[in-house]
């Protein structure tokens, strides 16, 4: 690694977040989030955009892991359409976060950074407290089940500053579209009309460039609360 980056992220870990050495293992959720220091092209490469400084990689690197965790302890919910087109019914899912990890938050800490080939690798740690402890706990009891899916952002230009977390968002909801949907369909021996429920991630999501798009392949758990039937319009 480069020793002014080396450097500079040293300050970043005591000026941003908590840095610790030795934390209980059962205590903590962990993930590792990449960050392409080189801008993301798709079809069009017209619009140049410069590369990312180490700052603003490992800044964009932490603000993904807190969306992480938080989607790992708190999860969505969601209300899912799965749409038909012979009727003119489009698709649609609805995501509605129920919580947030804030900027800062001193449970969140970088355990370790790395920097080849132009990618910002960031290991974190989360410590939740007793009551976000106990919220993790429930995305492992009742009806919740384990889901993946892969899904996609289309990425028609570079990813710049305004756009480069909605692309990944985009990506990451479309692959909990996937997940319910096939959940949906391996679960009803009749195609329903809509569900609601809730949706989390069991583990931070891999992201990936391909064919022009933005690809994440993510584990989630889900809870189906309610399946509508077309028999009920």
């Amino acid at each position: 690694m480069n020793r002014k980056i080396f450097l500079f992220l040293l300050t970043l870990h005591s000026s941003l977040f908590t840095f610790h050495f030795f934390v209980n293992a059962q205590d903590v959720l962990r993930g590792e989030v990449k960050v392409e220091l080189e801008p993301i092209y798709g079809a069009y490469i017209e619009e140049q955009v410069p590369s990312l400084d180490a700052e603003t990689g490992y800044r964009r690197a932490l603000q993904l892991g807190a969306n992480f965790f938080a989607a790992q302890i708190y999860g969505w919910s969601f209300y899912y359409d799965i749409g038909e087109r012979a009727r003119g019914i489009a698709e649609e899912l609805e995501l509605t976060p129920l919580g947030e990890i804030p900027w800062g938050d001193p449970g969140l800490f970088v355990t370790h950074t790395n920097a080849k080939d132009r990618v910002l690798s960031v290991w974190m740690d989360y410590r939740p407290t007793d009551a976000q402890r106990r919220r993790v706990e429930m995305w492992k009891m009742g009806n919740v089940r384990a889901a993946q899916a892969i899904g996609y952002s289309p990425l028609d230009g570079p990813a710049t500053t305004e756009n480069w977390l909605a692309i990944r968002d985009n990506a990451l909801k479309d692959a909990a579209r996937a997940a319910i949907r096939a959940m949906l369909q391996g679960s009803e021996r009749n195609r329903p009309k809509e569900a609601t429920g809730f949706i989390s991630l069991e583990t931070f999501p891999y992201f990936y460039n391909s064919s022009g798009r933005l690809a994440v392949q993510a584990r989630f758990r889900v809870e189906i609360r309610e399946i509508i039937p077309f028999a009920a319009y």
